[in-house]
């Protein structure tokens, strides 16, 4: 299907093992693109992937650490994250973020 209507689409929490991220992703073959929602408090526990993937923050703040690095986000800042880069998300304000990753051994977000 081309064409998704991301409020219609089935939302879940995207990888429970390390994040409590909660949306919605649509898959392709080589790229997934994800809508995800957290609350202030929560986030992403420090962890490391072999996809690419490129965070855009649409709500909220957030604390992105990406290696040794700390950077502070606001509405419409976005962040590359190399992949097997560590990283870890601290969400500041409740937040909605958009998650784009590429497809790497059959994996995007739920690794």
């Amino acid at each position: 299907m081309p064409v998704y209507d991301i409020r219609q689409l089935k939302k879940e929490l995207v990888t429970p093992q390390h994040s409590s991220a909660f949306g919605s992703l649509i898959t392709g073959e080589r790229i997934e693109l994800g809508v995800l929602r957290y609350k202030a408090g929560e986030g992403a526990k420090e962890h490391a992937h072999p996809q690419e993937q490129i965070l855009l923050l649409l709500k909220g703040r957030a604390r992105l650490t990406l290696g040794a690095e700390v950077f502070d986000l606001g509405p419409g800042q976005a962040a590359h994250i190399p992949p097997h880069l560590p990283h870890s998300l601290s969400v500041l304000e409740d937040a909605e973020v958009v998650s784009v990753k590429s497809i790497v051994g059959g994996a995007g977000h739920r690794i």
